[in-house]
């Protein structure tokens, strides 16, 4: 411990040592992290109102309903706590869940363009709108992060603000894989019997 201070007045000593830039830059990443979080919330709360709009008029896709309901199950399991950013494991888990929910919502919305009634629903235009534009709002809040992780990561490895960091903990944050958050986009493929119910849903949980 001894050692650490020694290393932290050393680095205090040096002009330009990078302490105030290394706050700064924390607090903005904190608070880019803060908006994904609150626009995925805003996501995850236009979920039931959804499901139950389409389930009134088309109860039988009930794999791709059961698959949306089950994606957001699994992004409420997690809990975004800020030691998060600080656990590669936990936040590439925590991504894995909010695309698993961006591509059941995707399959969710192709298969309402088979419901024409529904489709003219103000309720179920409402819903989409809405839906439509915080996907846009996470987007613009995800890349503003990325952003800020990106500038904080430079600062933390970048001489002499490298020392500060070291003796202070902070550490490099994982980001967003942009690879791995694209929606699941492949459609469902629903097979009527003669009975007229479906016998299959190509990507819906078993």
């Amino acid at each position: 411990m001894r050692n650490v201070w020694i290393v932290l007045l050393v680095v205090l000593s040096v002009s330009g040592c990078g302490y105030n830039t290394l706050q700064s830059k924390d607090e903005q990443l904190k608070s880019s992290w803060s908006e994904v979080l609150n626009q995925y919330q805003r996501r995850a709360d236009l979920v039931p109102n959804l499901v139950d709009t389409v389930k009134a008029y088309a109860a039988h896709e009930k794999g791709v309903l059961v698959d949306v309901t089950r994606a957001r199950a699994r992004v409420g399991g997690l809990q975004a706590r800020p030691e998060m950013l600080n656990d590669p494991a936990a936040f590439a888990k925590f991504q894995a869940a909010q695309s698993q929910l961006s591509g059941a919502l995707s399959r969710l919305l192709v298969v309402t363009e088979n419901y024409p009634q529904l489709k003219a629903d103000t309720g179920f235009r409402d819903l989409q709108a809405q839906l439509e534009g915080t996907e846009n709002r996470i987007a613009v809040a995800r890349n503003r992060y990325i952003k800020a992780v990106q500038d904080y990561n430079i600062t933390v490895r970048s001489f002499p603000s490298n020392l500060t960091a070291l003796a202070l903990g902070y550490k490099v944050k994982p980001n967003f894989a942009l690879e791995n958050e694209k929606a699941l986009s492949t459609a469902p493929r629903v097979d009527f019997g003669a009975s007229g119910t479906p016998a299959a849903a190509q990507g819906s949980s078993q």
